[in-house]
């Protein structure tokens, strides 16, 4: 039998069979040593192929090929990675301004990774009610430097359900990701999408001013118009999983448009002839962009936990 994941708490997976049926299925024992780089070999959005034994007890004895997948680097084990979600067609940023902030570095990191994996990417500004004056100007400066990087850009609210018609229609008949920190607002805007569902949230932290933790696993849920959304736990920073320092410009979506440098391994750095030096300069790349990349570059460079 073949079914998707819908949830994984560890050791127990929650899988919809293709009969719509919903299972909770263990990992087969010799499936454990199947990607020893990976803290969680199955994730959710993985399609994978069910047994039951003569004990009625479920197992997951293989996986289909992903499409694609969202990984990070395992925050305590620097050679490991922890894969997010799979089989994704849309990924949406879910980024604040206040409260909690969410950094242009943490951007870059994001989109790096989603674009290295063929990962389309949104980014959605929310509580767009909550915030005035610089915190406008400053929501709009992002904006402008993403779009011009080539990313769609909305201003959205889950807590007054502004533009929530427009991101329904974007997500019709797909599966989504949903991420972003911790108190940016992930499970009210799931919660604003599909009326049937009730995440838990939880008010911003008075004391340090940031989100505090109400999805513990990820999990993904059937909306009503049609969609798919995992909800993942909120992010505090996400490290590049083996990239090498050659691919990394690869990986900026702005950079990959411009004509070709005067040599094949230029790191624009400071080489002769590099078009994305010439084009920062001229004010069509963004320097928070290129500043970030150039970080990015040195971190990996000097073989830092990125």
């Amino acid at each position: 039998m073949l079914g998707t994941v819908y949830k994984s708490t560890g050791s127990w997976y929650k899988v919809k069979l293709d009969n719509g049926k919903f299972i909770d299925c263990k990992l087969q024992a010799k499936f454990r040593d199947h990607n020893l780089k990976s803290t969680n070999p199955i994730c959710v959005g993985d399609i994978v192929k069910v047994k039951i034994n003569i004990d009625q007890i479920s197992f997951i004895e293989s996986i289909t090929d992903r499409q694609n997948y969202l990984i990070r680097k395992s925050v305590k084990l620097s050679k490991q990675f922890h894969i997010i979600a799979s089989n994704i067609d849309i990924c949406f940023l879910i980024i604040t301004v206040k409260n909690p902030e969410t950094s242009t570095m943490f951007i870059d990191r994001f989109l790096a990774s989603t674009f290295s994996y063929n990962i389309k990417t949104v980014l959605l500004f929310n509580k767009i009610d909550d915030i005035k004056d610089d915190y406008i100007n400053k929501m709009d400066e992002l904006i402008s430097i993403y779009t011009n990087a080539g990313y769609d850009c909305i201003k959205i609210s889950g807590k007054k359900s502004i533009n929530i018609d427009k991101l329904r229609s974007i997500m019709l008949n797909k599966s989504c990701v949903f991420s972003g920190h911790s108190g940016v607002g992930k499970s009210t805007l799931i919660n604003r999408l599909d009326s049937k569902i009730n995440i838990k949230t939880l008010p911003i932290s008075k004391s340090n001013l940031s989100g505090q933790h109400t999805t513990t696993f990820s999990e993904m849920y059937d909306l009503e118009f049609g969609s798919r959304i995992i909800d993942t736990p909120g992010i505090k920073g996400f490290g590049l999983y083996d990239t090498d320092k050659y691919e990394l410009k690869d990986f900026f979506k702005e950079f990959t448009l411009l004509d070709a440098c005067k040599f094949n391994n230029c790191l624009h750095q400071d080489e002769p002839g590099c078009m994305v030096k010439s084009k920062l300069e001229m004010g069509e790349i963004s320097y928070s962009r290129y500043n970030n990349y150039i970080q990015l570059l040195t971190d990996i460079e000097n073989n830092y936990r990125i």
